[in-house]
């Protein structure tokens, strides 16, 4: 098996890719990889590594050397399924790598949102405190977490872990029924329809992937459904939310605040409409929620798995 690792320092400098090293004949790793330089790079190699760089049908036609794709993720968006399936490709990703770092992430940003922890501090941080006439202050609308429901859309390992901690906020927690998705019970909650859930939660938590049924999911429409003082999150991909609707339904207090961690374009090179400082009640934080070291070294050790797996024949799971 020889392999070529596309963009390796997007899994940091500081884990270990000795298991992934073990794993193959040959490995060549590359810190980055631009899109001028994929073919050059893929050439000659049975085996391409990569988290998010793109990988299309020109590569896979220009490249038949190629067997399989292993994605240091778990979203696929970045590879052309139905050009890997057309040219004969197995496509396999990593999956239940981050449960404990995205879902601690993701309550940070409830809480954060919630107990308006950026909006004191800042008032702390100007002075405000201290020319107090009393001995708190209470500008911004603290909103407790207890009795309150979630509403999770997308109920796989990530959902299922945002769960977990929200019970022990005593949350009440709703999972969504997204078109083609049956409703009923699931671990004991209730499964209803994304429109009807919109309206009945206190916080809407994003944990699906990004594919043209989901593409804006969340866009102007489902904003008008949720509740005034509603919080949204995103850990999953930008994608899933149309940001302008976003940006307008919070400037214009549609919605009580959002807590982003992924944008559509990545590094926002570009500007991004949800990055301007007159958005009240926003945060967002640079795609690190997954990024722990714990859950960078067990990515390490589910890509090595997949890669021992690909080469013995003996794999169980792949996406193509």
């Amino acid at each position: 098996m020889k392999a070529v690792f596309l963009d390796a320092s997007t899994l940091g400098h500081d884990v270990d890719l000795q298991p992934i090293h073990a794993a193959v004949d040959e490995l060549v790793l590359h810190d980055r990889t631009n899109a001028d330089q994929v073919q050059e790079r893929i050439a000659g190699f049975d085996t391409v590594i990569t988290n998010k760089v793109v990988l299309g049908k020109e590569h896979f036609e220009a490249n038949p050397d190629i067997k399989c794709v292993v994605v240091t993720a778990t979203g696929t968006n970045n590879i052309d399924l139905e050009a890997a399936k057309e040219t004969g490709i197995r496509v396999v990703n990593a999956i239940r790598y981050g449960r404990a770092s995205v879902s601690q992430h993701t309550m940070m940003l409830i809480l954060a949102l919630a107990t308006r922890v950026i909006d004191y501090h800042q008032d702390v941080s100007a002075g405000c405190w201290e020319q107090s006439s009393q001995f708190c202050l209470m500008d911004h609308p603290i909103m407790e977490l207890e009795g309150k429901t979630l509403g999770i859309v997308g109920y796989g390992d990530l959902g299922q872990g945002l769960a977990h901690l929200a019970k022990a906020f005593g949350m009440k927690i709703l999972i969504a029924a997204r078109p083609g998705q049956e409703t009923g019970e699931v671990d004991g909650y209730p499964r209803i329809p994304l429109d009807d859930l919109l309206p009945q939660v206190d916080v809407l938590s994003l944990h699906c992937l990004l594919t043209p049924e989901t593409r804006n999911l969340i866009d102007a429409d489902a904003l008008s459904k949720m509740q005034k003082h509603a919080l949204l999150i995103n850990t999953s991909r930008g994608g899933l939310v149309d940001e302008k609707a976003l940006a307008d339904a919070l400037r214009k207090g549609r919605i009580g605040g959002a807590g982003f961690d992924v944008l559509t374009e990545e590094p926002p090179a570009n500007g991004n409409v949800l990055l301007s400082s007159d958005i009240p009640n926003l945060i967002v934080t640079p795609h690190c929620a997954w990024a722990s070291k714990e859950a960078r070294q067990r990515m390490v050790q589910l890509t090595a798995h997949n890669l021992e797996g690909l080469k013995n024949g003996t794999l169980e799971r792949w996406v193509v």
